[in-house]
C-alpha cells in the first residue's frame, strides 16, 4: 500500500499486535479524536466524543498506551488530570506485501474495522441528510470513480490529493472560519482486477 508523502507519512504501523489493540472502533475513535487535536484529551473529553464512559475510555486509552499509539501529554496545570496524545498526528497501516500470515489477519481486521466505522459515517448522513442546512447538503458528496490510471500517475494522483487537504487539517488549521464544521473525507485509492 503506498504512503502519504513525506510530511505526512508519520507512524508506520506494521506489528501485529499493535494492528490487534487498535481494530476496535472505539480505540479507533479515540485514535482520531486525539490525532485532531494537538494538546491532546483526558479520558472524560474522549469519552463525550467517542460515547463510552470516562472509566471504559480510560481502559481503551491504556491499551493504546501499552500499542505504543499514545502518551501522556503535558499537565494543563492540574495534576489529578491525565491527559493523553498520539505519538504522531497520523498513521499508516502496511504490514508489508510479504507479511506473515499473522500479520495480514492482524492488518486485515484493522482495515476491516476502519471500513465498518467509515460505513456507518455514510449511513448516518444519509439518515439525517434531508435535517441538514442546504448549504450542507448540496455540498456533500458520496461518489465513486473509476480511472485508468498507471502506478506512478496513481502515485501522483495521491499526492496531490494530499496537497489539497493539508490546509484544512483539523489538527493544524489555524483560526477555522466561525462556521466551520468537521468534516470526514474517506479517500481511497484501490486497483481493481
Amino acid at each position: 500500500m503506498t504512503e502519504p508523502s513525506a510530511e505526512r507519512r508519520g507512524l508506520r504501523i506494521s506489528d501485529p499486535q499493535v494492528m490487534r489493540a487498535l481494530a476496535h472502533p472505539a480505540r479507533l475513535a479515540i485514535m482520531e479524536h486525539l490525532s485532531a487535536l494537538q494538546e491532546g484529551a483526558t479520558a472524560t473529553e474522549s469519552a463525550e466524543v467517542v460515547g463510552l464512559s470516562p472509566s471504559a475510555t480510560s481502559y481503551h486509552l491504556r491499551e493504546l498506551a501499552k500499542a505504543g499509539l499514545i502518551e501522556p501529554a503535558p499537565s494543563r496545570g492540574d495534576a489529578r488530570e491525565r491527559i493523553w496524545r498520539t505519538v504522531s498526528p497520523s498513521w499508516t497501516v502496511d504490514a508489508g506485501r510479504d507479511a506473515e500470515p499473522e500479520a495480514v489477519a492482524a492488518q486485515t481486521a484493522l482495515v476491516e474495522a476502519f471500513l465498518a466505522v467509515e460505513l456507518e459515517r455514510s449511513r448516518e448522513w444519509l439518515r439525517r441528510a434531508s435535517a441538514e442546512p442546504p448549504e450542507w447538503y448540496d455540498v456533500a458528496r458520496l461518489f465513486d470513480s473509476q480511472l485508468l490510471i498507471t502506478a506512478a500517475e496513481l502515485a501522483e494522483l495521491n499526492d496531490a490529493v494530499d496537497r489539497l487537504l493539508e490546509p484544512y487539517r483539523k489538527r493544524t488549521r489555524p483560526d477555522p472560519p466561525s462556521d466551520a464544521r468537521t468534516v470526514s473525507i474517506h479517500y481511497k485509492a484501490l486497483p481493481l482486477e
